[in-house]
Protein backbone atom coordinates (compact mmCIF):
# COMPACT_ATOMS: atom_id res chain seq x y z
CA UNK A 1 0.00 0.00 0.00
CA UNK A 2 0.74 3.76 -0.80
CA UNK A 3 1.43 6.56 2.06
CA UNK A 4 -0.99 8.67 0.99
CA UNK A 5 0.98 11.11 2.91
CA UNK A 6 3.42 11.58 0.02
CA UNK A 7 2.67 12.90 -3.22
CA UNK A 8 5.80 11.77 -5.02
CA UNK A 9 7.90 9.82 -2.42
CA UNK A 10 6.65 6.12 -3.71
CA UNK A 11 5.61 6.45 -7.60
CA UNK A 12 7.87 6.39 -10.74
CA UNK A 13 8.25 8.93 -13.16
CA UNK A 14 8.69 8.16 -16.91
CA UNK A 15 8.86 10.96 -19.83
CA UNK A 16 5.57 10.99 -22.55
CA UNK A 17 6.75 11.99 -26.31
CA UNK A 18 9.20 14.97 -24.68
CA UNK A 19 6.48 16.89 -22.86
CA UNK A 20 7.44 16.57 -18.93
CA UNK A 21 7.22 13.50 -17.03
CA UNK A 22 4.36 11.60 -15.64
CA UNK A 23 4.19 10.25 -12.11
CA UNK A 24 0.87 8.47 -11.82
CA UNK A 25 0.56 5.81 -9.43
CA UNK A 26 1.30 2.34 -11.14
CA UNK A 27 -2.20 1.57 -11.44
CA UNK A 28 -3.04 4.30 -13.29
CA UNK A 29 -0.21 5.25 -15.57
CA UNK A 30 -1.28 4.01 -18.80
CA UNK A 31 -4.45 6.27 -18.53
CA UNK A 32 -2.58 9.20 -17.24
CA UNK A 33 0.61 8.34 -20.34
CA UNK A 34 -2.55 8.28 -22.73
CA UNK A 35 -4.19 11.52 -21.07
CA UNK A 36 -0.57 13.60 -20.51
CA UNK A 37 0.07 12.49 -24.75
CA UNK A 38 -3.66 14.38 -25.17
CA UNK A 39 -3.46 17.63 -23.60
CA UNK A 40 0.10 18.00 -24.31
CA UNK A 41 0.17 16.83 -28.18
CA UNK A 42 -3.26 16.85 -29.17
CA UNK A 43 -4.33 19.97 -27.38
CA UNK A 44 -0.75 21.81 -27.69
CA UNK A 45 -0.79 22.64 -24.22
CA UNK A 46 2.39 24.04 -22.67
CA UNK A 47 5.54 21.84 -21.41
CA UNK A 48 4.77 23.97 -18.05
CA UNK A 49 0.62 23.46 -17.80
CA UNK A 50 1.30 19.43 -19.05
CA UNK A 51 3.23 19.13 -15.81
CA UNK A 52 1.21 21.12 -13.54
CA UNK A 53 -1.51 18.97 -14.88
CA UNK A 54 0.67 15.82 -14.28
CA UNK A 55 1.59 16.61 -10.81
CA UNK A 56 -1.93 17.38 -9.44
CA UNK A 57 -3.23 14.08 -10.51
CA UNK A 58 0.01 12.22 -9.32
CA UNK A 59 -1.11 13.09 -5.53
CA UNK A 60 -4.60 12.21 -6.16
CA UNK A 61 -4.04 9.21 -8.09
CA UNK A 62 -0.92 7.91 -5.28
CA UNK A 63 -4.10 8.97 -2.76
CA UNK A 64 -6.44 6.14 -4.42
CA UNK A 65 -4.05 4.06 -4.43
CA UNK A 66 -3.22 4.23 -0.83
CA UNK A 67 -6.90 4.23 -0.08
CA UNK A 68 -6.92 0.95 -2.14
CA UNK A 69 -8.88 2.16 -5.18
CA UNK A 70 -6.83 0.62 -8.31
CA UNK A 71 -9.53 0.97 -11.50
CA UNK A 72 -10.85 4.01 -12.26
CA UNK A 73 -14.24 1.90 -12.45
CA UNK A 74 -13.41 1.82 -8.63
CA UNK A 75 -13.64 5.79 -7.93
CA UNK A 76 -16.58 6.92 -6.64
CA UNK A 77 -17.62 10.39 -6.21
CA UNK A 78 -17.37 10.04 -2.61
CA UNK A 79 -13.66 9.54 -3.28
CA UNK A 80 -13.36 13.03 -4.83
CA UNK A 81 -14.61 14.37 -2.06
CA UNK A 82 -12.68 12.47 0.72
CA UNK A 83 -9.32 13.49 -1.18
CA UNK A 84 -10.17 17.19 -1.33
CA UNK A 85 -10.91 16.95 2.45
CA UNK A 86 -7.83 15.58 3.15
CA UNK A 87 -6.05 18.13 1.09
CA UNK A 88 -7.75 20.42 2.92
CA UNK A 89 -6.53 19.15 6.36
CA UNK A 90 -2.84 18.86 4.59
CA UNK A 91 -3.09 22.87 4.50
CA UNK A 92 -4.13 23.55 0.81
CA UNK A 93 -6.27 26.67 0.18
CA UNK A 94 -9.88 26.89 -1.35
CA UNK A 95 -7.80 28.07 -4.24
CA UNK A 96 -5.57 25.50 -4.22
CA UNK A 97 -8.36 22.69 -3.69
CA UNK A 98 -10.13 24.17 -6.55
CA UNK A 99 -7.05 24.00 -9.44
CA UNK A 100 -6.75 20.13 -8.19
CA UNK A 101 -10.21 19.63 -8.61
CA UNK A 102 -10.19 20.98 -12.04
CA UNK A 103 -7.43 18.76 -12.69
CA UNK A 104 -9.23 15.73 -11.47
CA UNK A 105 -12.27 17.16 -13.55
CA UNK A 106 -10.87 16.88 -16.82
CA UNK A 107 -8.72 13.34 -16.01
CA UNK A 108 -12.35 11.87 -15.75
CA UNK A 109 -13.97 13.39 -18.45
CA UNK A 110 -10.58 11.40 -20.58
CA UNK A 111 -11.54 8.76 -19.29
CA UNK A 112 -15.10 9.05 -19.75
CA UNK A 113 -14.07 9.91 -23.13
CA UNK A 114 -11.94 6.54 -23.54
CA UNK A 115 -14.75 4.34 -22.59
CA UNK A 116 -12.23 3.59 -19.91
CA UNK A 117 -15.64 4.47 -17.12
CA UNK A 118 -18.93 4.89 -17.84
CA UNK A 119 -19.71 7.37 -15.96
CA UNK A 120 -18.12 10.94 -14.87
CA UNK A 121 -18.00 10.31 -10.99
CA UNK A 122 -16.39 13.90 -10.14
CA UNK A 123 -19.37 15.60 -12.20
CA UNK A 124 -21.30 16.90 -9.41
CA UNK A 125 -18.05 17.73 -7.02
CA UNK A 126 -18.11 21.69 -7.27
CA UNK A 127 -15.31 23.81 -6.32
CA UNK A 128 -14.60 25.41 -2.47
CA UNK A 129 -16.46 28.80 -2.33
CA UNK A 130 -14.15 31.56 -2.93
CA UNK A 131 -13.02 33.94 0.14
CA UNK A 132 -11.69 36.52 -1.72
CA UNK A 133 -13.71 39.35 -3.59
CA UNK A 134 -14.45 38.22 -7.44
CA UNK A 135 -14.30 40.76 -9.95
CA UNK A 136 -16.79 42.70 -11.82
CA UNK A 137 -17.65 41.00 -14.99
CA UNK A 138 -20.69 42.11 -17.74
CA UNK A 139 -22.88 38.75 -18.58
CA UNK A 140 -22.74 38.38 -22.51
CA UNK A 141 -25.74 40.22 -23.38
CA UNK A 142 -23.92 43.52 -22.09
CA UNK A 143 -20.99 42.84 -23.71
CA UNK A 144 -22.96 42.71 -26.87
CA UNK A 145 -24.98 45.94 -26.69
CA UNK A 146 -21.86 47.22 -25.37
CA UNK A 147 -19.91 46.27 -28.89
CA UNK A 148 -22.73 46.77 -30.97
CA UNK A 149 -22.98 50.26 -29.36
CA UNK A 150 -19.69 51.14 -30.41
CA UNK A 151 -20.70 50.49 -34.11
CA UNK A 152 -22.77 53.85 -33.58
CA UNK A 153 -24.87 52.69 -36.53
CA UNK A 154 -22.21 51.85 -38.93
CA UNK A 155 -20.65 54.61 -38.97
CA UNK A 156 -17.66 55.54 -40.72
CA UNK A 157 -15.81 58.14 -38.30
CA UNK A 158 -12.47 57.56 -38.32
CA UNK A 159 -12.56 57.70 -34.08
CA UNK A 160 -15.44 55.73 -33.85
CA UNK A 161 -13.92 53.35 -35.94
CA UNK A 162 -10.52 53.21 -33.93
CA UNK A 163 -12.97 52.82 -30.26
CA UNK A 164 -15.07 49.58 -32.02
CA UNK A 165 -12.01 48.08 -32.85
CA UNK A 166 -10.69 48.88 -29.46
CA UNK A 167 -13.29 47.09 -27.88
CA UNK A 168 -13.46 44.01 -29.59
CA UNK A 169 -9.62 43.60 -29.20
CA UNK A 170 -9.87 43.71 -25.25
CA UNK A 171 -12.83 41.32 -25.28
CA UNK A 172 -11.43 39.40 -27.99
CA UNK A 173 -7.95 38.64 -26.09
CA UNK A 174 -8.52 39.39 -22.75
CA UNK A 175 -5.98 42.37 -23.08
CA UNK A 176 -4.94 44.59 -20.40
CA UNK A 177 -5.89 48.27 -21.41
CA UNK A 178 -1.93 49.03 -21.48
CA UNK A 179 -1.00 46.05 -23.42
CA UNK A 180 -3.18 47.06 -26.22
CA UNK A 181 -2.07 50.39 -26.71
CA UNK A 182 1.39 48.72 -26.32
CA UNK A 183 0.71 47.11 -29.27
CA UNK A 184 2.85 47.48 -32.32
CA UNK A 185 1.47 46.54 -36.07
CA UNK A 186 3.96 43.69 -36.22
CA UNK A 187 2.16 42.16 -33.39
CA UNK A 188 -0.97 41.56 -35.19
CA UNK A 189 -1.52 39.10 -37.55
CA UNK A 190 -5.13 39.36 -39.16
CA UNK A 191 -4.61 36.56 -41.71
CA UNK A 192 -3.92 34.13 -39.29
CA UNK A 193 -5.93 35.38 -36.56
CA UNK A 194 -3.00 36.36 -33.42
CA UNK A 195 -2.06 38.84 -31.51
CA UNK A 196 1.63 39.24 -29.46
CA UNK A 197 1.21 40.64 -26.39
CA UNK A 198 3.72 42.04 -24.09
CA UNK A 199 2.47 41.93 -20.66
CA UNK A 200 4.21 42.46 -17.20
CA UNK A 201 7.18 42.03 -17.04
CA UNK A 202 7.73 41.98 -20.17
CA UNK A 203 6.85 38.94 -20.99
CA UNK A 204 5.30 37.88 -24.66
CA UNK A 205 2.19 35.70 -25.30
CA UNK A 206 0.21 34.72 -28.37
CA UNK A 207 -3.30 34.97 -27.94
CA UNK A 208 -6.23 34.48 -31.08
CA UNK A 209 -8.40 37.06 -31.63
CA UNK A 210 -12.07 36.27 -33.01
CA UNK A 211 -13.83 36.98 -35.91
CA UNK A 212 -15.56 39.92 -34.99
CA UNK A 213 -12.50 41.76 -33.79
CA UNK A 214 -10.64 40.88 -37.00
CA UNK A 215 -13.26 42.25 -38.90
CA UNK A 216 -13.17 45.64 -36.46
CA UNK A 217 -9.48 45.81 -36.79
CA UNK A 218 -9.54 45.39 -41.02
CA UNK A 219 -12.34 48.35 -40.77
CA UNK A 220 -10.22 50.78 -39.08
CA UNK A 221 -6.89 49.76 -40.90
CA UNK A 222 -8.53 50.05 -44.20
CA UNK A 223 -9.90 53.54 -43.40
CA UNK A 224 -9.64 54.68 -40.08
CA UNK A 225 -5.94 54.52 -39.51
CA UNK A 226 -4.69 56.30 -42.43
CA UNK A 227 -6.55 59.22 -41.72
CA UNK A 228 -5.41 59.44 -38.07
CA UNK A 229 -1.91 59.59 -39.09
CA UNK A 230 -2.98 62.19 -41.67
CA UNK A 231 -3.34 64.54 -38.70
CA UNK A 232 0.04 63.89 -36.93
CA UNK A 233 1.92 67.42 -37.53
CA UNK A 234 5.87 65.50 -35.83
CA UNK A 235 5.70 62.11 -37.46
CA UNK A 236 2.90 59.73 -37.29
CA UNK A 237 3.97 56.89 -34.36
CA UNK A 238 4.17 54.39 -37.33
CA UNK A 239 4.40 51.13 -35.46
CA UNK A 240 1.59 51.49 -33.16
CA UNK A 241 -1.77 49.95 -33.75
CA UNK A 242 -4.14 52.73 -32.39
CA UNK A 243 -3.53 56.13 -32.97
CA UNK A 244 -4.67 59.40 -31.55
CA UNK A 245 -6.26 62.66 -33.56
CA UNK A 246 -2.60 64.02 -33.36
CA UNK A 247 -1.73 60.46 -34.98
CA UNK A 248 0.86 59.24 -32.28
CA UNK A 249 -0.09 56.14 -29.95
CA UNK A 250 -3.24 55.98 -28.11
CA UNK A 251 -2.23 56.70 -24.20
CA UNK A 252 -3.46 54.47 -21.66
CA UNK A 253 -5.98 57.22 -19.91
CA UNK A 254 -7.36 57.86 -23.41
CA UNK A 255 -8.38 53.78 -24.13
CA UNK A 256 -10.07 53.98 -20.84
CA UNK A 257 -12.03 56.78 -21.58
CA UNK A 258 -13.31 54.99 -24.32
CA UNK A 259 -14.08 51.77 -22.44
CA UNK A 260 -15.84 54.23 -19.60
CA UNK A 261 -17.38 56.44 -22.39
CA UNK A 262 -19.32 53.19 -23.98
CA UNK A 263 -20.20 52.02 -20.41
CA UNK A 264 -21.93 55.69 -20.44
CA UNK A 265 -23.24 55.53 -24.11
CA UNK A 266 -25.53 51.82 -23.59
CA UNK A 267 -26.72 52.66 -20.01
CA UNK A 268 -25.27 49.60 -18.01
CA UNK A 269 -26.40 49.09 -14.55
CA UNK A 270 -22.53 49.55 -13.41
CA UNK A 271 -20.01 51.75 -13.71
CA UNK A 272 -16.85 50.00 -16.00
CA UNK A 273 -13.20 49.95 -14.89
CA UNK A 274 -10.11 49.31 -17.41
CA UNK A 275 -9.96 45.25 -16.27
CA UNK A 276 -13.94 45.19 -17.04
CA UNK A 277 -13.55 43.73 -20.14
CA UNK A 278 -10.29 41.17 -19.28
CA UNK A 279 -12.86 39.98 -16.33
CA UNK A 280 -15.65 39.13 -18.63
CA UNK A 281 -13.29 37.31 -21.07
CA UNK A 282 -11.67 35.26 -18.65
CA UNK A 283 -15.56 34.55 -16.95
CA UNK A 284 -17.30 34.08 -20.10
CA UNK A 285 -15.16 31.48 -21.29
CA UNK A 286 -15.31 29.46 -18.47
CA UNK A 287 -18.83 29.36 -18.00
CA UNK A 288 -18.37 28.43 -21.79
CA UNK A 289 -16.14 25.08 -20.23
CA UNK A 290 -12.62 26.56 -21.22
CA UNK A 291 -9.65 24.98 -19.14
CA UNK A 292 -8.97 27.30 -16.13
CA UNK A 293 -5.11 26.59 -17.27
CA UNK A 294 -5.88 27.64 -21.00
CA UNK A 295 -7.51 30.95 -19.84
CA UNK A 296 -4.24 31.53 -17.70
CA UNK A 297 -2.20 31.38 -20.55
CA UNK A 298 -4.35 33.56 -22.90
CA UNK A 299 -4.60 35.97 -20.25
CA UNK A 300 -0.84 36.05 -18.98
CA UNK A 301 -0.71 34.99 -15.69
CA UNK A 302 1.89 33.55 -13.67
CA UNK A 303 0.08 31.15 -11.85
CA UNK A 304 -3.12 29.24 -11.80
CA UNK A 305 -4.19 30.09 -8.76
CA UNK A 306 -4.48 34.05 -10.15
CA UNK A 307 -6.57 33.02 -13.00
CA UNK A 308 -8.69 30.68 -10.46
CA UNK A 309 -10.87 33.17 -8.74
CA UNK A 310 -12.96 32.91 -12.34
CA UNK A 311 -13.67 29.02 -11.42
CA UNK A 312 -15.50 30.09 -8.41
CA UNK A 313 -17.32 32.58 -10.17
CA UNK A 314 -19.03 30.08 -12.31
CA UNK A 315 -18.06 26.54 -11.44
CA UNK A 316 -19.02 24.72 -14.68
CA UNK A 317 -16.88 21.94 -16.50
CA UNK A 318 -13.84 23.20 -17.90
CA UNK A 319 -12.92 21.45 -21.12
CA UNK A 320 -13.42 23.48 -24.17
CA UNK A 321 -10.52 25.61 -26.59
CA UNK A 322 -11.31 29.23 -27.15
CA UNK A 323 -12.40 29.24 -30.90
CA UNK A 324 -15.50 26.56 -29.21
CA UNK A 325 -16.81 28.73 -26.19
CA UNK A 326 -15.93 32.36 -27.15
CA UNK A 327 -18.97 34.03 -27.97
CA UNK A 328 -17.46 36.18 -30.85
CA UNK A 329 -15.11 33.87 -31.45
CA UNK A 330 -16.91 33.19 -34.86
CA UNK A 331 -19.33 34.63 -37.07
CA UNK A 332 -22.81 34.08 -38.22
Amino acid sequence: MVDSRGDHNHIRSSPVEGRGSTSFAPAYQSLGNQFIIHIGVERGLSEATVDAYAADLAGYTTWLAGRGVDDMRGVSRGDVEDYLTWRRAEGDSDRTRSRRLASIHEFHRFALSQHVVDVDVSASVRAPKARRDLPDVLTIDEVSRLLDAASMNGSMDPVVLRDKALLEFLYATGARISEAVGLDRGDLDLEERYARLTGKGAKQRVVPIGAYACDALSRYYGSSRPVLESHSRHGTEVRAVFLNLRGRRLSRQSAWDVVRTAGERVHLSRPLHPHTLRHSFATHLIQGGADVRTVQELLGHASVTTTEVYTHISPQTLVETYVMTHPRATAG
